[in-house]
């Protein structure tokens, strides 16, 4: 099993902090920048001051009526409790807390439009990843069964199909036309799936895609989900980034939201995360999956499964809650939470504008505009002669390339192997999450270690 953004590199990233931290160490740059991994707090995004204040009522309850925080952050921490048997302290439901599930369903209902939806379909995960684990594990018997996966791809979907044994089934999404899926290919890959013996279970999309940015329209998805209905799919809705969308004119489609308007019969589970979007709450280690279409018995499988591990954490649930139900125009924590929120998001788009138009003026590189997500995903047209230097390294070509990078100038970054990519091209992906002043420094370093690498293999 394989998980390229934890992999090698960022050991030896991890290696040279410690270097840089006790003085031991003769290198080139004076700090790490990790951009391996969407992780904003730790590359200095602040928490929300709302979330924090509720949270730190909630773990300590004497702070509610004590007078030191927002009356609205007081109640609302008030107003969770209340909901749970025992405060965050104790096990909730193993579906999560049901005041929380019903604030999610609300959201949900907000965001599409469409009917309030069921909270008993509705389970609260450390995480989207655990979600996601689970619903793959369930779907599929032996390796036998297989899961259709983009490539390139985020890769905790190929290291869970390793992991439970069943069968990857790659699909590709072409760059030349901005990352896009073909649905002629699923129902090729279906037919070729069958003649070998493997039942195709499962469909994975990201929206907005990682490591690729592309954001899907309505028209696409409505596409995607006649292919799946067709091949007897089942829809897994990687959403985490539906929050981040950059463009104006541009907005996030929900795939449950389509499948409802359509009458589509496909079973679909979604997830989402409060890692992403623009609270980078990724130690709270906060999720959701909602089940749709999905049959009574089946999600009682689902229930009967999450409660082998009892239930999330509760400090990630609360978290939730205040994802789906953030402050309110009127609220007294409003206009803060708006200026933080406006403020991150803002600076979330410039950067993302600002590394792509740096990554495609160097001579060798190319990169499809990041429409949403927090990664670009440029192309390196590697000289020949860097090719054969990996070949005899016995590493992939893109791997020489990050591992130079960080060598040089402290950045970390991954593989486009680890992704997947298609065949005679490289690529490594990149976040734009480093705070302003630092993506400048990170562009002028790229930018130069791409005219010394270039030069150096030419």
């Amino acid at each position: 099993m394989e998980y390229a953004v934890r992999g090698e590199l960022v050991i030896k990233a991890g290696d040279y902090q410690k270097q840089l931290a006790d003085g031991s160490a003769d290198l080139p740059f004076d700090e790490i920048i990790l951009c391996n991994i969407g992780n904003p707090q730790s590359v200095g995004q602040k928490p929300f001051t709302f979330f924090r204040q509720v949270l730190a009522a909630c773990m300590y309850p004497e702070l509610i009526d004590s007078g030191t925080l927002p009356k609205d952050a007081a109640e609302r921490a008030a107003t969770i409790l209340a909901g749970m048997q025992g405060g965050v302290g104790a096990y909730s439901g193993s579906k999560g807390v049901d005041s929380i599930r019903e604030n999610v369903a609300a959201y949900i209902q907000e965001r599409d439009g469409g009917e309030l939806g069921d909270p008993e379909n509705i389970f609260l995960t450390s995480g989207a990843s655990e979600g996601i684990k689970t619903i793959m594990q369930l779907a599929t018997r032996n390796a036998s069964d297989g899961i259709l996966i983009p490539t390139p791809q985020y890769p905790l979907y190929s290291a869970t199909v390793t992991a439970i044994g069943a069968a990857g089934i790659g699909y590709s999404l072409e760059e030349s036309t901005g990352w896009k899926l073909q649905p002629a290919e699923i129902t090729a890959l279906c037919a070729e799936a069958r003649n070998n013996g493997i039942t195709p279970r499962c469909l994975v999309i990201i929206n907005p895609g990682n490591p690729t940015g592309q954001l899907l329209t309505h028209d696409d998805i409505a596409e995607i989900i006649a292919v799946a209905e067709e091949e007897g799919l089942m829809l897994l809705a990687d959403e985490v980034y539906q929050e981040n969308v950059y463009h104006p004119g541009q907005e996030f489609t929900s795939f449950k939201k389509v499948v409802e308007a359509t009458g589509s019969a496909v079973e679909c589970a979604s997830f989402h995360s409060v890692s992403k979007g623009f609270q980078g709450e990724c130690g709270m280690r906060g999720g959701y999956m909602e089940l749709y279409n999905f049959d009574h018995d089946a999600v009682e499988a689902v229930y009967k499964c999450v409660s082998v591990g009892l239930c999330s954490n509760l400090p990630g649930q609360v978290c939730v809650d205040l994802m789906v139900k953030p402050p309110k125009e009127g609220d007294e924590s409003y206009p803060l939470y708006a200026e933080e929120r406006d403020g991150i998001f803002s600076s979330l788009g410039r950067r993302a504008k600002k590394l792509v138009d740096s990554l495609n003026a160097l001579d060798g590189m190319t990169c499809n505009p990041s429409d949403g997500a927090m990664y670009s995903f440029p192309r390196v047209h590697l000289p020949p002669k860097a090719i054969a230097a990996a070949e005899a390294q016995g590493v992939e070509p893109d791997f020489l390339y990050c591992s130079e990078l960080l060598d040089a100038t402290g950045i970390c970054t991954v593989p486009g192997s680890g992704f997947g990519q298609e065949e005679g091209t490289y690529h490594f992906r990149t976040t734009f999450l480093p705070q302003e002043e630092t993506m400048d420094k990170m562009i002028s370093l790229i930018g130069k270690f791409q005219a010394d690498f270039m030069a150096k293999y030419a």
